[in-house]
């Protein structure tokens, strides 16, 4: 049975739960750590989400929605 947690100390229903995260954030970051492509400094990325997120409002606008 799944150890409960107190929802006021964590986030995660159960210790299980808070593992298996916590095993898939470590594997996120040693992917990105091993990644070789180059790396894009902050403004060139934030300018880049900016552009894409300006790019769907207008096509939300366009659309009506």
């Amino acid at each position: 049975m799944p150890t409960p947690l107190d929802p006021i100390v964590s986030e995660f229903a159960t210790v299980e739960e808070a593992e298996a995260y916590d095993q898939w954030f470590r594997e996120k970051v040693r992917r990105s750590m091993a990644d070789t492509r180059p790396r894009v400094p902050h403004d060139e990325a934030m300018s880049r989400i900016r552009a894409k997120l300006e790019a769907k409002i207008k096509e939300q606008e366009r659309s009506g929605s």
